[in-house]
């Protein structure tokens, strides 16, 4: 685990906090192509990898690599691929809290060409944690920082107890607005048009609205605009790179480093990830 930073004054300074993400788990086959598919091409895979990944299980793979604390509240699947997904899933050491469903665990293939660039595609329901659902809801109450990926407005008001509390847009902005609560920040992607919002779009504006924009780094809501960190090696996946990056914007705001050491934090880790192939990359010291 990594859970030190060096600060400005060269200090070393460990956190040890409680982080807990609520979100949706996707069993992805993850395909190296030298170029796209296009319409009559057939195309080889260079590299082939199968991992559960999905927005909640790389926030929280990511904050489990920075802090010895992480509870994963999940859905999935009775099948082979819930199985095999829980099983990586505490080999990588979150603390997992799921709730079975008869529905298949949802699937999807992402391809990334030789610029690193991917495309996601995904098949099946996916499968929501519930306020209804009989986990350990409780356990948010010792909880300093949580994220989630998909919930229902219920569960939005019960995690609000947590110090910092952070959304990505794909939760669905009526479920947002129908929680009636503040977020410290909604993150999302500025280039998917399923992540598109504007602030009059929201009920109730959160403390930051943050815009990725890849490469071209994106946008604080207050703050204005930030520069991405590029990669000095050639880019091979960016797939949860955007994830990645949210990851660190929960843990500078828990760890009560301000937003613009979040975004650094959250800038270096999207970085990382797109230098690895597949959902996973590893952490790197992060010096600020």
């Amino acid at each position: 685990m990594f859970g030190e930073f060096i600060n400005s004054n060269n200090e070393s300074r460990k956190e040890n906090l409680k982080f807990a993400v609520i979100g949706h788990t996707e069993w992805i086959t993850f395909l190296e192509v030298e170029k796209m598919p296009s319409p009559g091409l057939i195309t080889h895979a260079k590299q082939n990898l199968e991992l559960p990944a999905g927005g909640g299980t790389i926030i929280a793979r990511t904050l489990a690599e920075l802090n010895n604390e992480v509870h994963f509240f999940t859905s999935l699947g009775r099948d082979f691929y819930g199985n095999k997904s829980l099983e990586l899933l505490e080999e990588i050491g979150l603390k997992l809290h799921i709730q079975w469903s008869e529905k298949p665990t949802r699937k999807g293939f992402s391809l990334v060409d030789q610029d690193g660039d991917r495309s996601i595609t995904i098949f099946g329901d996916r499968l929501n944690p519930q306020s209804s659902d009989k986990l350990e809801w409780d356990l948010l109450d010792d909880m300093d920082g949580i994220f989630i990926t998909a919930a229902d407005d219920i569960l939005i008001r019960r995690a609000r107890v947590a110090k910092i509390l952070c959304a990505t847009p794909r939760v669905g902005l009526d479920v947002i607005n129908n929680s009636k609560i503040k977020l410290d920040a909604l993150i999302g992607s500025n280039l998917d048009p399923a992540e598109a919002f504007t602030c009059n779009d929201l009920k109730t504006n959160p403390k930051f609205i943050i815009k990725t924009e890849g490469l071209k780094g994106g946008s604080v809501l207050p703050g204005g605009r930030y520069e991405a960190s590029l990669t000095s090696k050639k880019p091979k996946d960016s797939y949860g790179c955007g994830d990645s990056f949210a990851a660190g914007i929960l843990y500078g705001l828990t760890a009560n480093l301000g937003i613009e050491k979040a975004i650094e934090i959250g800038k270096i880790l999207g970085r990382n990830c797109v230098e690895y192939f597949g959902p996973y990359p590893k952490i790197k010291n992060i010096a600020f």
